[in-house]
């Protein structure tokens, strides 16, 4: 579908059952955030709330439904064997015990374990010892604990160049987990750094919500309309201009283009980007970004 522009006030994007209205319209600002006061935007915990526990695991998106939030955010990559697991790191240094399990195989990347050689890391202890023995889930792990726990899903694929056919890998596990059921599609976006991996998603599944990460030009708003749904830039980087720009586009489900801004942790930087008019807020301080812009 072609883009259309559209007036600065339309109402809703995202797929079915999921709608954001515009930012003061005196509405609510719609399933994506159930809580949201009223033109308040979302609010996304990154990496499940990743300040209050070690990022991407079951224990940080168990934290995120504890604060009271709907929507959590993770990353997917995959394992040599073919496995999806939710990290972020293309290494597994950072947020494991990879260096000490397995000593002899720098630089420890994701793609070179089985996913049963990654299971046995340790994966919560860097955080904190109160999370010793935290593992690394495989994202169909991941999925059964977002459906327990009523959430809904950011889903990025991660290094995609890294892993060739990811893209059509992540969207058969979803759909055999039931996420690509009318009933949950307004619970899931899908996003990446990658704009060919945002195409292939869409091209794979085109009813699944899609979310470029990056900042576009405004010459080039409109090829993005044609396959994501949502623009989500880094919020430095962004302008109350910007966010009208990307707002006068209608995305491929012809609702208007929506803008996620990440990664925001403080109250000056919540507040600043909610005036701008963003649609949702990712953050690994939930609770902070809910408190600075009257968002629940």
């Amino acid at each position: 579908m072609h883009a259309r522009v559209v007036a600065a006030t339309a109402a809703t994007i995202l797929g079915t059952g999921l709608s954001l209205l515009s930012p003061g319209s005196g509405a609510r600002a719609g399933e994506v955030g159930e809580a949201a006061e009223p033109g308040g935007p979302t609010v996304i915990a990154h990496r499940g709330a990743a300040a209050y526990g070690p990022e991407n695991t079951l224990a940080a998106i168990d934290n995120a439904a504890d604060l009271g939030f709907s929507w959590v955010e993770n990353d997917v990559q995959r394992t040599k064997d073919g496995e999806l697991v939710v990290i972020h790191d293309d290494s597994l240094a950072r947020t494991t015990n990879v260096e000490d399990v397995f000593p002899g195989r720098a630089p420890w990347k994701v793609k070179d374990f089985t996913a049963a050689e990654i299971a046995r890391l340790d994966a919560g202890s860097w955080f904190s010892p109160v999370y010793a023995g935290t593992r690394v889930p495989t994202l169909r792990q991941y999925m059964r604990r977002v459906e327990h726990n009523h959430e809904k899903l950011l889903l990025e694929i991660k290094n995609p160049d890294l892993y060739p056919g990811i893209e059509r890998d992540t969207l058969k596990l979803l759909g055999n987990e039931g996420w690509l059921d009318p009933g949950h599609l307004g619970r899931l976006v899908v996003q990446s750094f990658s704009t060919d991996s945002v195409l292939a998603v869409h091209e794979l599944k085109p009813a699944v919500t899609t979310a470029y990460l990056g900042k576009p030009g405004a010459g080039q708003l409109p090829r993005y309309a044609r396959f994501a749904d949502l623009i989500n830039p880094s919020y430095g980087s962004l302008t109350r201009g910007y966010v009208s720009a990307v707002h006068a586009f209608e995305g491929p489900h012809g609702r208007r283009l929506g803008v996620f801004a990440w990664t925001v942790d403080d109250v000056d930087s919540a507040r600043k980007v909610a005036g701008y008019g963003v649609d949702g807020i990712i953050t690994n301080k939930p609770d902070v970004v809910r408190s600075a812009t009257g968002a629940d």
